[in-house]
């Protein structure tokens, strides 16, 4: 499919489009659905009705007998009594199922004519026409003949009110008039418009709310993630506006995995050069070191001892350093496994110190430990925790060797148990003559994450503390 056809299918099934349709639905159906019901129900009324017998279809259009009952009245103008009685005893022939009268100048009946049919003569009451006629009564006949029960065309004899000859009258049964006049709007009419309103508030009802189920299926898309911890992408629907979104959506979800995939690649490529770099550089870098063991022991001045000791120190700061990667490698990799055992958390803190204690005092270095006596006891990897205090430990020699201090001490603050182990260089910001790429603290954080341990470092150009959190609920202090 083209890009043209789909844009054209896309605003075919746009969701304004079809929200705009059950609009114009909305406002047609006043002044539009209404007068087509009302059409609709007339001949569904025609066709439904019983048709009327064919002696009643003289009687079906009234305006045209109006018509011709004045016309006759007009040619009786200057006629004698006894003419106008003989054209109605006529014109009673001709409608014979209605009921034909006059009454002169003088207010007397003059002729009668009624139907055959009795219920017809109740209908019409032939037996009530009064003989002679006074004004009440004449009043009274006009108003029930303005209200068409019975239906009655009057016209005065000569078509005129000032001809003086009195009127004549054709009353018609009320049965014949009701057989062609619409039934008025019935109980189920009312009950379809019912429905009919009830199928636009549905119709929206259901637009909003598939447009709602959508946009939740797509959250929930978003929200929940697969073991990657990218969203799994979801099965498009229809082409508009929010099918639109659910594409660009899977489409950002294969990006994802493709970058996520590009790196992982890469994470294994470096890894691989790491572990290679460390190989290949520990063997010519341990040949080197043997080497400047032997030249050490020959005769030599003492600036040539001097510059001998400087490169067997940056050796042994370069071996710490390929250890650090190959430790960061292993760890970021997990092939590290934690092996906790109960332990004594202060007491490996001590022998740590004192490991390191009397580098510190030929460095010169202020030592000050202040442990509890109380044992802390974690479930920990002890070699692990051990090498994080060396870590700590020899980043204070190497880069705060100017503040020649240290201090370990335990302490309880907002009821945890902390170890701080601080020192009074110039700051993590500043740099020395042995700063690196801060693998030794990358890797504090990569070891202490696995036991359950927290860490933070306050850090100003008074020195630094190395903060270590012990749980106070995890903490096991029963012997």
């Amino acid at each position: 499919m083209s890009s043209r056809s789909k844009e054209q299918n896309g605003r075919r099934q746009s969701l304004l489009s079809r929200y705009l349709l059950i609009i114009m639905g909305a406002l047609l159906f006043i002044p539009v659905g209404i007068p087509l019901t009302f059409a609709g129900y007339n001949l569904f009324s025609i066709s439904a009705a019983d048709k009327p017998p064919e002696e009643y279809e003289l009687y079906s259009n009234i305006s045209v007998l109006e018509k011709q009952w004045h016309q006759e009245a007009l040619e009786l103008s200057g006629q004698t009594a006894e003419a106008v009685d003989r054209r109605l005893k006529e014109l009673s022939g001709s409608y014979p199922l209605a009921a034909v009268f006059w009454v002169d100048s003088q207010g007397q009946t003059r002729f009668i004519h009624s139907p055959d049919d009795p219920q017809l003569q109740e209908q019409l009451g032939t037996d009530r026409i009064p003989a002679q006629w006074n004004a009440p009564e004449a009043i009274a006949f006009m108003k029930e003949a303005a209200m068409r029960k019975p239906l009655a065309i009057v016209a005065f004899v000569g078509d005129r009110a000032d001809a003086g000859k009195g009127f004549m009258v054709m009353q018609i049964p009320a049965e014949i008039t009701e057989a062609y006049r619409f039934q008025s709007l019935g109980s189920w009419y009312i009950l379809f418009l019912l429905i009919f309103f009830g199928l636009f508030a549905a119709a929206s009802w259901l637009f909003f709310t598939r447009i709602r189920k959508r946009l939740l299926r797509l959250q929930t898309a978003m929200s929940f993630t697969g073991g990657a911890g990218i969203p799994r992408p979801i099965e498009p629907g229809k082409a508009d506006e929010i099918g639109r979104l659910e594409e660009a959506f899977n489409y950002m979800v294969a990006e994802l995995l493709a970058s996520r995939r590009r790196e992982a690649e890469e994470e294994g490529l470096r890894k691989q050069l790491v572990a290679n770099l460390s190989h290949d550089l520990r063997t010519p870098l341990t040949v080197i070191r043997s080497h400047l063991h032997v030249l050490g022991k020959e005769e030599m001045s003492q600036r040539g001892r001097e510059s001998i000791a400087l490169m067997d120190e940056r050796m042994e700061g370069l071996s710490g350093l390929i250890d650090n990667l190959l430790a960061f490698n292993l760890l970021s990799s997990g092939r590290m496994t934690l092996k906790a055992e109960r332990k004594d958390v202060l007491r490996i803190v001590r022998e740590s110190a004192a490991a390191w204690y009397p580098l510190w005092e030929k460095e010169g270095f202020e030592v000050e430990i202040e442990l509890e006596e109380e044992p802390v006891y974690r479930n920990i990897d002890e070699s692990w925790f051990r090498r994080i205090l060396d870590n700590l430990f020899q980043n204070i020699v190497r880069h705060a060797g100017s503040g020649r201090y240290v201090g370990v001490r335990s302490e309880i603050r907002e009821g945890t148990g902390v170890i701080i182990i601080s020192d009074r260089g110039k700051g993590l910001s500043s740099t020395s003559e042995a700063s690196g790429a801060g693998l030794g603290l990358s890797i504090v954080g990569l070891l202490l994450q696995p036991m359950g341990l927290a860490w933070k470092t306050d850090s100003s150009p008074e020195g630094t503390s190395v903060i270590l959190y012990l749980p106070q609920e995890r903490n096991l202090n029963k012997i």
